[in-house]
């Protein structure tokens, strides 16, 4: 089994990292390049967190997180891509898609939410659409997180136990394990029609999350053709002179009431 990452040496480079990713943000911004980077993978694979440490100092402003919800009645009725088309990056944009398109191809194909008809359209149709996007300009990033049945299962029972995490136990999560060969082969035959050469695969071993993060990032910043922005300067100006402004008494205000200073008292008097 391979040795976990020790918990320094991650956060090290975890955080040269994520600076390396504010700066191909910066340079995304100026050179009005659009970029979506998928996240797929099996459930409790580690795609959530990926999706937190890869974007946790960048501009929501310029790189935003889409995690679509269950398709309505009226997204039924449109075309498959049309739901997604909306969220696809303007120039100067980042999209990390929690989920995407690739739904169809795994949890709707296998929990029986599309048709027969419908999955093999969309097979057919997503290497054209995902090659209309990149000859348009798009750098298109597709990663699949792999995770091991053992190591799925111990991360189910530890949400199922931790009242902050519980939400992310779904049903369909649950149902997930008992599924396990019809995911491996739905993923498998995902595989050999949309690994194409224009938007290839991008596999993630994610049994150690440290490893997987780490890994995903290195190789997201590698595959992006940025540069060194450097920022404009900026001078703080100095502050004026006071000008008679008078502040209104603070009993005019609603301050929140003090909980902190409450819990340092407490704990005072507990030493």
């Amino acid at each position: 089994m391979t040795k976990k990452m020790p918990k320094a040496l991650y956060e090290r480079e975890l955080i040269s990292l994520q600076a390396k990713l504010v700066d191909m943000q910066a340079w995304v911004q100026q050179s009005g390049a659009r970029v979506v980077v998928i996240f797929e993978g099996r459930d409790a694979a580690g795609k959530g967190s990926t999706i937190k440490r890869v974007s946790e100092y960048m501009n929501p402003r310029v790189t935003r997180i889409v995690a679509l919800p269950t398709p309505s009645a009226r997204d039924k009725t449109r075309w498959y891509f049309q739901r997604y088309v909306p969220h696809l990056p303007a120039g100067g944009e980042i999209v990390l898609m929690d989920r995407s398109w690739y739904n169809r191809a795994g949890v709707e194909r296998v929990m029986g939410y599309c048709t027969n008809e419908e999955y093999h359209r969309f097979l057919h149709q997503t290497p054209i659409f995902e090659r209309l996007l990149v000859e348009d300009g798009i750098i298109l990033l597709k990663y699949w997180f792999s995770v091991s049945d053992i190591v799925q299962e111990e991360r189910f029972r530890s949400r199922l136990d931790d009242p902050m995490r519980r939400w992310k136990l779904s049903p369909n999560d649950v149902l997930s394990i008992t599924k396990w060969e019809d995911y491996s082969r739905a993923k498998d035959n995902m595989f050999i029609h949309t690994d194409i050469a224009e938007a290839p695969w991008y596999e993630v071993r994610s049994d150690d999350k440290r490893r997987s993060r780490i890994n995903m990032m290195h190789h997201l910043i590698s595959k992006i053709p940025y540069e060194r922005v450097e920022p404009e300067p900026l001078v703080i100006p100095p502050r004026p002179a006071p000008g008679g402004y008078e502040r209104p008494p603070r009993d005019w205000s609603n301050i929140v009431p003090d909980y902190a200073q409450d819990l340092i008292d407490g704990h005072a008097s507990e030493q």
